[in-house]
């Protein structure tokens, strides 16, 4: 494993203070296997100019949950914005030692709904935050049973700017709930794989101003040339076996970001060893949840 020594540096940027009407929730627990209850409201968000009509459901949980982890999380569906510009999200948010932090995670190509997905936020969620998952697939997601040959085609069906517009109305609507409420200083973003990738065009289009730190896990389909408008660290876990995240991209983009971004390379591991494990990957898989979970919490909590 490589990891580079580079000391944590804490952005600093301005913090956005609009007025906002607050979307409140009804508590229920939540798991990493959900189920859709039955319960559901609407209400308007104002947003700028914007009005966004906010659909919720609770979230149920199956009958073997621990009760003890129940009373961590719950969890939230929402549909954000209004006919062809809403958008389907989770929101898994901390309960009892909820830090009043936002972190929006974005999903490798299987989707939001994805079990290993979900659970990777459930467990952001059990260390404190709030973490928004958007469909940026708009219910089009890639399937495992379908054939690798048909795979440029599926992608090349999934716009860029539409995943671009919708990654933004999901920030936007963090922005309001953590942010222009007073609750937090600055958000944070993580992502896998396709979501890795675009991690740094969020970072390069904010500009500081809303994000405090990024985290890339083995991003693919990076921009390299985005890397200089980036003004927060970011780190990027990934391992040295993944053809799809070459590690001579992500020191690049280190050095081009500088701002105390950090790369961790776990040796002899390949594509998406850290959300979705196997058995002998489990220990490096923990590692890099645990080096997460540090970098968030430096930047996002410990210097709030």
């Amino acid at each position: 494993m490589g990891l580079a020594t580079t000391p944590l540096f804490p952005a600093s940027a301005s913090i956005l203070r609009n007025p906002v009407r607050r979307l409140y929730f009804h508590p229920t627990c939540v798991s990493p296997l959900l189920r859709n209850s039955s319960v559901n409201f609407r209400r308007s968000v104002t947003t700028g100019n914007k009005v966004f009509k906010v659909s919720c459901s609770l979230v149920g949980v199956e009958d073997d949950v621990n009760d003890e982890a129940c009373e961590l999380v719950n969890g939230i569906e929402l549909s954000i914005g209004e006919g062809e510009d809403s958008i389907e999200a989770y929101l898994f948010k901390a309960v009892k030692n909820n830090n009043g932090t936002g972190v929006l995670l974005l999903s490798d190509i299987f989707g939001f709904e994805d079990s290993a997905t979900r659970d990777f936020a459930y467990r952001v969620a059990c260390n404190g935050y709030n973490v928004l998952v958007p469909d940026l697939f708009r219910s089009d997601p890639w399937s495992k049973d379908q054939p690798k040959a048909m795979f440029e085609k599926w992608i090349a069906k999934q716009d860029f700017q539409r995943v671009v517009d919708d990654i933004s109305t999901a920030t936007q609507w963090m922005v309001d709930e953590f942010l222009a409420a007073g609750i937090s200083k600055k958000l944070g973003i993580i992502g896998f794989c396709f979501g890795g990738g675009r991690v740094i065009d969020v970072l390069a289009r904010d500009e500081g101003a809303c994000f405090g730190i990024g985290v890339s896990f083995y991003g693919t389909r990076i921009d390299q040339s985005l890397a200089s408008n980036i003004k927060v660290p970011v780190l990027f876990i990934s391992g040295d076996n993944d053809p799809l995240c070459p590690v001579n991209v992500l020191k690049n983009l280190e050095k081009s970001i500088d701002r105390g971004s950090r790369v961790m390379i776990f040796e002899g591991r390949g594509h998406g060893f850290a959300h979705r494990p196997s058995l002998e990957e489990d220990v490096d898989a923990e590692q890099a949840f645990t080096e997460m979970r540090n970098w968030l919490n430096d930047s996002l909590v410990a210097n709030n």
